[in-house]
């Protein structure tokens, strides 16, 4: 058994661009402890950070089920005794059962940072970790002794590395935690030093906590975990000061579907791409698609070989099956796709083909001829199943471009204004419309939105969340005639999906995926009969 020890609300929010309110706090707490962890490091409740006392007020109305809410603080300082030090009081009043603790391991430290000179000042830093954990414990709090800069402190001074744990020891402390807190350990340099503490304190449970500056923050969790480590800690999608810490989202599936170690329910783990998915929101960074296990490209397949090799075996391509971690398999429509990764991408519009049929082959012919003038369906899930349906046969568009423009101009006032025209026709009837915007684009989404509404008012559900634009010629001689493709991203507040369009043209790429958004949501709101 293996427990997990989250710091996403407090390692985690020191990472640069990221910060989280109460509320944010609270939430991701809720969802972590349904995830199964067992510890929330919810935050340092020093003196002068009232936002993680309030949490940890809070945090109790919550009801936890699985998880103890743990707040994080350091040793007393070397003037105070533990009665009257500032933040071993304030870690009291945020009153959770478990508190983390942290104090200097790393000779360097104690001299520099902590500013305590020769031999005297070693002994005043080991003083000062078993009189805290000492005064914590006396009031019945469990804690864990977080040991700062233990390997960089270990490979410069052993002997008093290992008498900095043992002082939290004799202080009372349940868990001793091995931080590389510069993350520059390699797992042959953690290996044995490991060994070495569980020489001496082998009896007691021992942790780690691994930052990912060299690259090595999940090797050194599971190096640590074969040498018998019982307790590890990390953030959700690896967020943390510098380059972050051990992602749980690697860590917990790799520990329990390839070691086979207990560390939460299978249940759990199910929600865990979710979960991902949630924290990245919360924290308004765009999620990494190529994280492993929870990234959406985890198990999406784009050569035709390795896709046919999927769908004959999944194990042929694939180190676990996706729904394990809550995860999908994803077939990605492009110019390197094969007639049988085609067949199984149009299983998911409800056609049953085989890879053999013409219109497969037409398909995937035409995915190749778009994608060599530039489209990438990949990435515009919309734009090629309205493409499929059309080649299969079973689509009709539910209303007709005509002509479209769209003008900018500055005036006197040094203002610049755009203005689109937008002649559409659906079901025989015309529709003239002109609009505003604040750039051609958005002049264009308004004309037609005031064009088609009147027909389908759901398109006031649409709205843009990404608009990209990008430039694909490499050809010096191109300039500003290269060829460039948009992307457009679009949503109902149900569902998102994506669209594409290719011009030399940037304002017809435009046109092209802003007709394809509306179209897809029509689509989906009025599925036609599906050719089998």
């Amino acid at each position: 058994m293996v427990t997990i020890f989250d710091t996403t609300l407090r390692d985690g929010s020191q990472a640069e661009g990221i910060s989280f309110s109460v509320e944010d706090k609270l939430a991701i707490a809720k969802r972590l402890d349904d995830l199964g962890v067992h510890y929330i490091e919810g935050g340092w409740p020093n003196p002068t950070n009232p936002k993680d006392l309030e949490f940890f007020v809070r945090v109790k109305e919550l009801g936890l089920k699985n998880a103890k809410a743990t707040a994080f603080g350091s040793t007393r300082r070397a003037k105070n005794t533990p009665e009257k030090d500032p933040i071993l009081q304030t870690l009291l009043k945020a009153k959770t059962q478990t508190i983390a603790l942290f104090g200097k391991s790393w000779d360097l430290h104690v001299w520099e940072v902590l500013r305590l000179k020769g031999p005297e000042g070693l002994e005043t830093n080991l003083h000062m970790i078993r009189d805290s954990v000492a005064f914590l414990r006396s009031a019945g709090r469990e804690v864990i002794y977080d040991a700062e800069h233990f390997f960089d402190g270990y490979k410069a001074n052993p002997v008093y590395a290992l008498r900095t744990l043992e002082a939290a020891l004799k202080g009372g402390a349940s868990i001793l935690v091995l931080c590389d807190t510069n993350g520059g350990c390699l797992p042959g340099e953690i290996r044995p030093i490991i060994a070495d503490v569980f020489k001496h304190f082998g009896d007691t449970p021992i942790g780690i906590h691994t930052h990912n500056d060299s690259g090595c923050a999940e090797a050194n969790i599971f190096e640590a975990v074969r040498l018998g480590v019982c307790h590890v800690q990390g953030t959700i999608n690896g967020y943390g000061e510098r380059c972050g810490n051990a992602n749980l989202c690697t860590v917990i599936p790799t520990l329990k579907l390839k070691m086979g170690i207990d560390c939460i329910s299978r249940e759990g783990l199910e929600d865990l791409t979710e979960l991902s998915h949630f924290v990245s929101e919360i924290a308004n960074v765009a999620p990494d698609h190529r994280q492993p296990y929870v990234g959406a490209s985890a198990f999406a397949h784009k050569g035709g070989a390795h896709a046919d090799g999927v769908v004959k075996n999944s194990r042929s391509f694939e180190h676990i099956e996706p729904e394990l971690v809550g995860n999908e398999r994803r077939f990605l429509a492009s110019d390197q796709a094969g007639t049988a990764l085609v067949a199984k991408y149009l299983e998911q519009f409800g056609y049953v083909v085989d890879k053999k049929d013409e219109r497969v082959v037409s398909l995937l012919t035409e995915l190749k001829q778009r994608e060599a003038h530039g489209y990438a369906y990949e990435a515009a899930d919309g734009s090629f199943e309205l493409l499929a349906r059309r080649v299969m046969g079973d689509y009709t568009q539910p209303f007709k471009t005509i002509a479209f423009r769209a003008e900018v101009g500055q005036y006197e006032n040094d203002q610049l204004s755009s203005e689109a025209i937008v002649e559409v026709s659906v079901d025989g009837r015309q529709e003239h419309t002109v609009a505003k915007g604040d750039g051609p684009i958005h002049a264009l989404d308004n004309a037609l939105r005031k064009a088609l509404e009147k027909f389908y008012p759901q398109l006031k559900e649409v709205y843009l969340r990404d608009y990209k634009v990008r430039v694909l010629s490499n050809s010096n001689d191109d300039g500003t005639a290269a060829t460039v493709r948009v992307l457009i991203e679009s949503s109902d507040g149900k569902r998102v999906w994506s669209t594409v369009g290719a011009s030399e043209n940037i304002i017809e790429a435009s046109w092209e995926a802003l007709v394809d958004s509306f179209s897809y949501k029509l689509l989906k709101d009025r599925p036609p009969a599906q050719a089998v």
